[in-house]
């Protein structure tokens, strides 16, 4: 199966105007040659994509997944145009970094920013994935840098420590389950299902986590509500709202200003050792080892 750039966009043009004629002169081709390009898709898949009625086109079920496949292809080649376009404004570099949640929130922030000081023209892509993911993204060559938990297989990656991660679940003091923990500084992760939770908000790769972990244990997490960041979290959870499971660094932060009960939890997945990962160190270009030195200080 065959298909170039302009018979995607021809495809994306006469499915967005409804009209092959409409489509031919946005793409700039004749009509001639742009009904034998689509006429040439539809013989190669042995499908229909378009239904021809007197006044217009239809897009077939095939057509509409033609359809996502095709605006994929075109959105990825305009990033890689601006990305190379930008070179010629002076960017020597550009970075793709993957990392988790605890990473992104509570140690990159201060160390990303040094770097992109003292390196003004390296761009930095930074997406938040599960450590699995991340991994596999870099055996693929999809990104340049990860940071991953130590519980994820990484064979075949070069790995250097980063930070440790503990994650705990914090409540207010009057909470009821602050109330029923009594004296006790830590609890399981089963014990503290049965109530309601405060998350992050959009695909987190904590909330994941913890999603994961509790259908390991026949349940599902009950969220109130979801929030962008650890500090509304926190003070969410301050209300009486719900509870949260956060990592300690951020609960020790916002303990110093929020009444909060912290508790430790128990489960061995809950300390994680972070690690930065990367195909090969001296393989990187110098600005991505520099930046691998800087996160690692």
């Amino acid at each position: 199966m065959r298909f170039d750039l302009t018979d995607l966009q021809l495809f994306l043009h006469v499915a967005e105007a409804g009209s092959i004629t409409s489509g031919a002169e946005r793409t700039h081709l004749a009509l001639a040659s742009a009904s034998a390009r689509l006429r040439g898709m539809e013989d190669l898949l042995g499908v229909p994509l378009l239904l021809r009625k007197r006044r217009g086109v239809e897009v077939t079920d095939a057509g509409r997944t033609l359809l996502h496949h095709a605006r994929a292809v075109t959105q990825q080649m305009d990033r890689m145009r601006g990305d190379l376009g930008e070179y010629a404004q002076g960017l020597k570099g550009q970075i793709r970094l993957l990392c988790n949640t605890a990473a992104l929130m509570e140690f990159l922030s201060e160390a990303l920013a040094s770097y992109m000081k003292t390196h003004p023209h390296v761009n930095i892509d930074v997406d938040e994935r599960l450590s699995y993911d991340i991994v596999q993204a870099l055996t693929d060559g999809l990104a340049d840098i990860g940071i991953i938990a130590d519980s994820v297989a990484s064979a075949g990656l070069q790995t250097l420590p980063f930070r440790d991660d503990r994650l705990v679940v914090v409540a207010a003091p009057d909470h009821a389950l602050a109330l029923a923990a009594g004296s006790r500084r830590s609890i399981s992760f089963a014990e503290i299902l049965e109530h309601d939770f405060i998350g992050l908000a959009g695909d987190s790769a904590l909330q994941q986590h913890l999603g994961e972990h509790a259908a390991k244990l026949g349940r599902r997490l009950r969220y109130r509500v979801r929030l962008r960041s650890f500090d509304a979290i926190c003070r969410m959870v301050e209300s009486g709202v719900g509870i949260a499971v956060v990592p300690q660094t951020a609960a020790a932060r916002y303990k110093k200003t929020m009444a909060l009960r912290q508790l430790r939890l128990t489960d061995a997945w809950a300390m994680r050792h972070l690690l930065i990962c990367v195909r090969n160190y001296d393989d990187l270009p110098a600005y991505a080892r520099s930046l691998v030195d800087a996160i690692r200080a």
